[in-house]
């Protein structure tokens, strides 16, 4: 009986023309590929693989068996992704690595659908920010990050697979409504860690002044309070918005980019039943009309919703 090991072996000699391109593909040692091919010769009877000067090339045999392996091994690939699909999604597991305002809105609502659709995949959450969670996904620590990236900064889509969920509006924040930015060049702002108030400082930059920041926080509830509180104004995404409501908060849209947020995974295709049934999942509430559209309070800004999510966008 052929062994596919064997099959694969002659097929990857017969595609690079060389032991050595085969061994570098397969990840084997050099001796190991020869052996392989000794051992397919012994099973079939067959001379399969002459010397030419320095290289070697397949025989009329070798090279009929070799149209037949990559038709064999096809044919055994495609049934393992088609097993691994049915099998997969009666079990396993997906680990979303995101941060915390997309896993207070998105995220639980997609966790819902997952238990409902397939009951036997376990989900595991881990609250971290976008460099973080990339750092977890390269890492195998998770199987999906969920990141963002404000107007104009660059994907950093190094190995990356990204999908675009949604587009996340930007806010205004403070305790009186019809504010605009312009009107806050002497106010105290509120602002996060130092990544996370790049928006903030961008945007303020570009109504021509520097924003003044005495509070930072990274917690939205403690500063959606300050604001309310009339410590500070602030600039926030509408997945906080809808993650949390503090009474006497005003919220009032930007005209600046909205931050896109998106599901990233990592490594060639395909993805594991699970995670691949997770990002369906994940994209297809983003882009209902009920999904975690961004909710002006203090607005009649109706229409500031998402849009829906887009093909993958490869590394």
């Amino acid at each position: 009986m052929l062994n596919p090991v064997h099959l694969r072996v002659l097929e990857a000699v017969a595609r690079h023309g060389s032991v050595t391109g085969a061994a570098k593909e397969l990840h084997y040692s050099q001796p190991s590929v020869s052996h392989h091919l000794r051992r397919l010769e012994a099973a079939t009877g067959a001379v399969l693989i002459q010397r030419a000067g320095r290289g070697i090339r397949l025989t009329p045999e070798g090279e009929l068996l070799a149209g037949r392996a990559t038709e064999i091994l096809g044919r055994m690939d495609a049934a393992a992704v088609e097993l691994a699909a049915r099998v997969g999604l009666r079990a396993g597991r997906v680990r979303i690595a995101g941060f915390a305002t997309v896993l207070s809105t998105l995220v639980p609502r997609a966790a819902a659908e997952l238990a409902r659709t397939h009951p036997g995949i376990e989900l595991h959450l881990v609250d971290a920010d976008p460099v973080q969670s990339l750092a977890l996904l390269r890492s195998g620590r998770a199987d999906i990050a969920l990141i963002f990236r404000d107007a104009g900064a660059p994907l950093e889509a190094e190995d990356f697979r990204l999908v675009h969920l949604l587009d996340d509006r930007l806010y205004l924040l403070s305790d009186r409504p019809g504010q605009r930015i312009e009107d806050h060049r002497d106010s105290a702002w509120i602002g996060g860690c130092e990544r996370c108030r790049q928006a903030t400082v961008a945007v303020c930059e570009r109504a021509g002044f520097t924003p003044r920041i005495v509070y930072s926080s990274d917690d939205m509830v403690v500063t959606h309070a300050l604001v309310a509180a009339g410590m500070g104004v602030a600039i926030h995404n509408g997945l906080a918005l809808r993650a949390h409501r503090e009474p006497g908060l005003h919220a009032v849209p930007l005209d600046c980019g909205p931050r896109r947020v998106y599901a990233a995974v990592y490594g060639d295709p395909p993805d594991p039943p699970a995670t691949s049934a997770m990002i369906d999942i994940l994209a297809s509430l983003a882009a209902r009309p009920d999904g975690p559209r961004p909710v002006a309070l203090g607005t009649s800004d109706a229409a500031a919703r998402p849009t829906g999510h887009s093909n993958i966008l490869g590394a």
